[in-house]
């Protein structure tokens, strides 16, 4: 896990940082590399990124809010319209393909930024 030392870096809001795609330790560097790789260390305070574990997390929580919003509307618009199934498959595909992608790197980054600032690290038994 990193250091949490911010000394000479002003206090940085996680969620805002991780929602912007920034540096959880002085807010400027970026956070990402390409759109869903974490880069390995912060181009301006060279923070090194490897303590960043967010597994699975990210992925679950977009599948539950985009799944709740896509199938929300393709109900309500079976219900109140009743397109034609080539339709839905030419709508909702290409929207869940774009919220899923959108969404997985502002939770990414947010819960990257949460851990780095909790100091969260991986559970370890004392012996």
């Amino acid at each position: 896990m990193a250091e949490n030392d911010n000394q000479g870096y002003p206090p940085v809001e996680p969620i805002g940082a991780g929602l912007r795609g920034r540096c959880p330790r002085c807010g400027k560097g970026r956070l990402f590399s390409r759109l869903l790789a974490i880069a390995p260390e912060c181009c301006d305070c060279r923070l090194d990124f490897g303590f960043a574990d967010a597994g699975d997390g990210p992925a679950v929580f977009v599948i539950l809010i985009v799944g709740f919003i896509v199938v929300g509307l393709a109900l309500w618009m079976e219900v109140s319209l009743g397109p034609p199934l080539w339709l839905h498959f030419l709508m909702w595909i290409p929207l869940t393909v774009l919220l899923s992608l959108g969404a997985l790197r502002l939770v990414k980054g947010v819960l990257v930024t949460l851990q780095y600032a909790n100091k969260a690290a991986e559970g370890r038994l004392d012996r």
